[in-house]
């Protein structure tokens, strides 16, 4: 099945409109969507390797224009829309302790969610519940979220066939890698919360 499911992957990656699903994933991402984008930016590049700058210019813009709506949310919307998306994943309890380290050490906090397996949207719905300074945050964002999308897609455009090779003969194994570090995300948010 999960062989299916990466050739199917592969296939949806090559579509001409696939950019355009990429981003609304992305931007969603940023938001509430569960599923980080690496899902499809790794094999768009794989299919497509000469649309790999497009592809991560797109995709960084969607994920700070997602990220700007969440920041959004918490800054106006906080208890009617925010409150109940970081509840939904759990963080409900501790997040008055992540909240105060935005006073001291917000944009790192912003840069540390934009770049590793930390969820972003608990990142931006919180910038924004803590009204940091919305300049400083588009800016980190841009910045960490290129930046992860960036050495993601070098790596793919430099070795190409070679990582595509390798992921798929070790598709299980880094299918199970790749949602441990996701969940190894989620829990470092609600432990350190």
């Amino acid at each position: 099945m999960l062989r299916r499911l990466y050739d199917w992957t592969m296939n949806l990656a090559a579509h001409p409109h696939a950019i355009w699903w990429l981003a609304g994933l992305t931007a969603a991402e940023s938001i509430f969507f569960p599923i980080p984008p690496d899902i499809l930016i790794i094999p768009m590049i794989l299919a497509a390797r000469e649309k790999t700058w497009r592809i991560v210019a797109i995709v960084t813009t969607a994920s700070v224009v997602g990220g700007a709506i969440g920041y959004g949310i918490g800054y106006f919307f906080y208890e009617g829309v925010g409150k109940p998306i970081i509840e939904f994943y759990g963080y409900g309890a501790k997040y008055d302790v992540f909240q105060s380290w935005y006073q001291e050490f917000g944009a790192w906090i912003v840069g540390a969610g934009g770049f590793t397996p930390i969820p972003y949207k608990v990142i931006t719905i919180a910038s924004g519940v803590a009204q940091l300074d919305i300049v400083t945050f588009m800016v980190v964002s841009f910045l960490s979220r290129g930046a992860r999308f960036l050495i993601v897609a070098a790596l793919l455009w430099k070795f190409g066939e070679p990582i595509r090779n390798f992921i798929e003969a070790r598709l299980g194994l880094l299918t199970g890698l790749f949602f441990g570090l996701l969940l190894a995300g989620f829990l470092a948010v609600k432990l350190l919360a």
